[in-house]
């Protein structure tokens, strides 16, 4: 016995749910990644807001650290001086010899930093870039521009005929 395609079911069987339309699966697709993506940033915000709370109590404690390295500091060249006057000298000029000691000190630090100041290069092909910026962001047609344009190629920047070909 043939049956035809528009053959209506028998009765008494189920025919089950209706499948969602294309659109409605598209729509809770949509809804599900919205909401994947939601959780992810929420996820990454607590992340970040723990990482940032730890950060900032490292930084107090070292900043305390350094505040009670300070003050040790002081007791110690105060010990140092003391020292000096037990050895025989007279006690104005232990803090005097100190005191020398302490510039000498802060003068090979100062001089040191000096020195590596000097030695930062500024950087020469950023600030060359950035003066061709207001001459790129020009708008022209295609094929009309009248200057050439500056590229980056392996951290050199080179300016190129727009009307060369490339190869």
């Amino acid at each position: 016995m043939a049956h035809s395609a528009s053959t209506p079911p028998l009765a008494g069987t189920p025919t089950g749910p209706a499948e969602p339309s294309l659109g409605t699966l598209a729509k809770s697709a949509m809804t599900d990644v919205s909401t994947l993506i939601r959780s992810e940033i929420e996820l990454a915000k607590a992340e970040i807001g723990t990482s940032v709370k730890r950060g900032g109590v490292s930084a107090a404690a070292f900043a305390a650290a350094g505040v009670l390295a300070a003050f040790a500091a002081i007791f110690f060249f105060v010990m140092l001086a003391e020292l000096i006057t037990w050895l025989g000298l007279a006690r104005w000029i232990s803090y005097l010899i100190v005191f020398g000691l302490l510039l000498l000190l802060a003068a090979a630090a100062g001089l040191i930093g000096y020195r590596m100041v000097k030695k930062i290069e500024k950087p020469e092909r950023t600030i060359e870039t950035l003066q061709e910026l207001p001459d790129v962001m020009r708008r022209e047609a295609p094929g009309q521009r009248q200057r050439d344009l500056p590229t980056v190629t392996e951290g050199r920047v080179a300016r190129r005929d727009p009307h060369a070909r490339l190869s």
